[in-house]
């Protein structure tokens, strides 16, 4: 597709150092393959990586992490159109301790806490806290436990990364001592209901410039090199257009539960934070049973960046528009580790390596249409 005339100077860049990128040198090239593809979707040069000494008229920016409002600015991004991700007025908006609200009678938060999210988004999640000390940790998880196990959540680990179920004090205050008081204090964990029997659905949404799609999902999980279950990719129904168009389509009754949930969370951060706004929003939620034999659901995160899912959404945005008659797709994200990745001959590649870090890993999407 051809640059629009408004767009004749626009170039892509990107921009690493966020928590993706802490992770191994395949989540950088991963990023630059995809803004590559990003930019021959919008049919814009893919410039490489951002400097901020070299003034471009018009940039696209792909960020592997969420922006903060400043950073935003100095980089030239300052609207949906300016990026692929989003953009928040405070740390803690980026990561998991937004999706809870404070124990009662908390005695820390950090600047900018809105008290009165946690209300308006308490139906929308499974039951817990957020908390940034030690004594409300100890009290959230008091509260927490006369129902059952808890779960303990770092507030930026990716992939079921920085998690434990503790049963008791003893092991909350093993977990807190391995955080350190200054993280706790700055950036808070979560204390969350435990699930068993879980499904993880992907609820989210899409626009890159004219191209707009929404989807739902779910998640599967994989073994990395070192022996450990993490994000194995995903699979994706997507369709051409926003929620509205999403919810026509026969699925699911988790899926359906999940699409709302995720609508009405997303609703609640846009009035929360006016400043906020994001060209990709995908939110994590969670179906499962609780202690009690209930089946519950609730939001679990959002994610306003580059995410494991963004090869399939892209790949689907191309093919809705080397298509324009197509509606919906069914498009997966698989990451394979080991040396022996079997990849289908349709499948494109965003990155296939030894990491240093993580070792042999192979990424790759496929699209394919949904009759």
């Amino acid at each position: 597709m051809n640059a629009s005339s408004a767009d004749h100077d626009l170039v892509v860049l990107v921009h690493s150092g966020g928590q993706k990128a802490a992770r191994g040198q395949h989540e950088i090239e991963t990023q630059r393959a995809l803004a590559g593809q990003l930019a021959a979707l919008i049919g814009v040069p893919f410039g490489g990586d951002i400097d901020e000494a070299r003034r471009h008229a018009h940039r696209y920016l792909i960020p592997d992490d969420t922006l903060l409002l400043d950073d935003a600015r100095r980089m030239g991004v300052t609207r949906e159109d300016d990026l692929f991700g989003g953009v928040v007025p405070y740390p803690f908006v980026a990561t998991k301790v937004v999706a809870h609200g404070l124990p009662p009678g908390a005695r820390a938060k950090p600047a900018g806490w809105p008290d009165e999210l946690g209300d308006r988004i308490g139906h929308l999640v499974l039951p817990g806290y957020s908390v940034f000390a030690r004594d409300d940790a100890h009290a959230a998880a008091a509260l927490l436990w006369r129902d059952g196990a808890v779960r303990l959540k770092r507030p930026s680990g990716i992939g079921g990364s920085g998690q434990a179920v503790i049963a008791d004090a003893n092991q909350l205050d093993a977990q807190l001592d391995d955080i350190g008081d200054d993280a706790l204090r700055t950036e808070g964990i979560v204390l969350e209901r435990d699930l068993r029997d879980i499904a993880t659905y992907s609820v989210g949404w899409l626009c890159i410039r004219a191209h707009e799609a929404s989807y739902y999902g779910v998640q599967h999980l994989t073994r990395n090199n070192h022996g450990h279950d993490v994000y194995g990719g995903s699979d994706l129904v997507v369709v051409r257009g926003g929620f509205d168009a999403l919810e026509r389509l026969e699925m699911p009754d988790d899926a359906r539960m999940s699409i709302r949930l995720a609508r009405t969370f997303d609703a609640a951060i846009r009035d929360t934070f006016p400043d906020f706004f994001a060209s990709r929003r995908n939110y994590d939620v969670a179906c499962g049973t609780d202690d009690q034999g209930d089946h519950v659901c609730g939001v679990l995160e959002q994610s306003w960046r580059l995410g494991g899912a963004s090869g399939a959404e892209l790949g689907a945005l191309q093919a809705f528009a080397d298509d324009p008659a197509l509606a919906v797709v069914r498009a997966s994200t698989v990451e394979i580790y080991g040396d022996d990745a079997d990849v289908p001959a349709d499948a494109c590649i965003s990155y296939r390596g030894v990491d240093p870090h993580s070792g042999p890993i192979t990424k790759f999407y496929t699209v394919e249409r949904s009759d």
